[in-house]
């Protein structure tokens, strides 16, 4: 067997184990003084593990330190990650093509919060394996970046790019995308299963023993997953998806989230300058009118992470065509659907079983929690009976089998939301202020019934 070749020089501290392309007289990451000892290498810059080995220290030891989290200098992707990148950890970003990936990573590197080198050299590396230069310079003119902050690498090799990892030690680094990086050591075919599972693991140890972050740019098979082996998942730290709604709404969230919340929803629109966030989430979610609602639309507040949002629940029912009914619904999960309706036929009678349904949100984005079961209903009930919701009146409850409302968690932060945008009229399974309570569905029903009579009167 052929031997490797070394002659790549490491110095690794010999107190935790941190290693560094150059000696320091301090650990950043201990805080040992001289304890910084020469290792050896592979020539493509992975680990000779045979020339030392990491020792175990005691946790109570180890110092938190300042500054572990580094932004991205856009706030919807700061939030995503939970309050901003985690050093020494990877991040992989997928999406459907041509949805903005590249695009709201080079912003993201152009604005990121990257302290400058001594040298006064920018520690920013922007790795691209599909793009040439010349595409990248051009997309960064229209998107008025700050290009002078980037380095620039275009190719395919992992030798080429440990060997500029070393070189700049960059504290941002990203790989677009990770499916074009090729290494000789791992196969005669790039973008097999062996080529991803051996460069990823390369460029996450390296970003594993330096204050960096690393972010994996990834394609997506039909279905929207990430495509290529599971192992690429469980090799980062953060699995982030890019989805998109309609033209140039996309919605960022985590799947996956080591140091946060996997619950927090990005929101961003694409200009001809590039990504920008939403300031007002409840123009794209909640439709502005003008007269009397139309039948089948019910508001409820949902909370996505630590923020709540208003969106609009879109309900409509035909008769069927056939003898099998059929519910259509992507954004709510159609289980949930049928089940709120054969609810609502068995506790107040309305009939469902003949009817087609049709359920959307306006939108565009994907709903998951409970606490949208009682807009749900008074959607569906208004589709099936023709009676309109009132206007400004926004709905909050999770529906049991039995027809009963039950209360939801954070239910005052949820009304003081749907309050501040102008519904007066707030039904939920308890009794407070500017609130209607409803037990049950038949509470519900009655409450809109009484509500149009009034309606129809005045």
């Amino acid at each position: 067997m052929k031997q490797k070749k070394t002659g790549a020089t490491f110095f690794r501290c010999s107190a935790c184990g941190y290693s560094q392309p150059r000696w320091l007289g301090r650990c950043p990451a201990c805080g040992e003084w001289n304890s910084f000892e020469e290792t050896s290498g592979d020539a493509d810059g992975s680990r000779d593990v045979s020339a030392g080995s990491a020792r175990a220290i005691p946790l109570s030891v180890v110092e938190s330190g300042s500054g572990i989290r580094m932004s991205t200098g856009i706030h919807e992707l700061d939030v995503v990650l939970g309050g901003g990148a985690m050093r020494r950890s990877a991040v992989l970003f997928g999406g459907e093509p041509g949805i903005g990936k590249s695009t709201l990573l080079l912003q993201a590197a152009a604005c990121a919060s990257v302290p400058e080198k001594k040298d006064g050299a920018y520690r920013v590396l922007y790795v691209s394996g599909e793009e040439s230069p010349g595409q990248i310079k051009a997309r960064a003119s229209r998107l008025n970046t700050d290009s002078d902050k980037i380095e620039l690498l275009c190719t395919c090799l992992l030798s080429d790019i440990t060997r500029a990892l070393e070189e700049i030690n960059p504290a941002f680094v990203i790989i677009d995308s990770i499916q074009t990086i090729f290494s000789p050591q791992a196969g005669a075919v790039p973008g097999t299963v062996n080529q991803l599972k051996f460069c990823a693991q390369e460029l996450v140890s390296w970003v594993k023993e330096r204050d960096s972050v690393l972010f994996l740019v990834a394609h997506v098979t039909k279905d929207g997953s990430i495509a290529g082996p599971k192992t690429l998942e469980h090799l980062v730290d953060t699995v982030i998806s890019f989805e998109r709604s309609g033209d140039d709404v996309r919605f960022l969230r985590a799947y996956k989230n080591r140091f946060g919340s996997v619950d927090e929803l990005g929101i961003f629109q694409m200009t001809e300058k590039g990504l920008v966030t939403v300031e007002d989430p409840s123009s794209i979610f909640i439709t502005r009118r003008d007269g009397t609602l139309p039948p089948g639309i019910a508001v409820a507040p949902v909370f996505e992470g630590s923020r709540v949002f208003l969106v609009e629940i879109q309900a409509l029912t035909v008769a069927a065509k056939s003898s099998v009914t059929r519910v259509f619904s992507d954004k709510i999960e159609s289980a949930r659907v049928s089940r709120i309706a054969a609810v609502l036929e068995k506790r107040a009678g309305v009939q469902f079983s003949d009817q087609d349904i049709y359920v959307n949100v306006a939108g565009g984005v994907r709903l998951t929690e409970s606490a949208i079961d009682l807009a749900l209903a008074a959607a569906l009930y208004s589709a099936r009976t023709d009676i309109s919701v009132p206007e400004a009146t926004s709905f909050i409850g999770e529906i049991s089998l039995a027809g009963e409302v039950r209360p939801v968690p954070k239910l005052k932060q949820r009304i003081k939301a749907a309050e501040s945008l102008g519904f007066s009229r707030i039904a939920a399974p308890e009794k407070m202020e500017s609130c209607t309570e409803i037990k049950n569905v038949k509470d519900m029903i009655a409450m809109l019934i009484e509500k149009a009579k009034i309606m129809k009167h005045s």
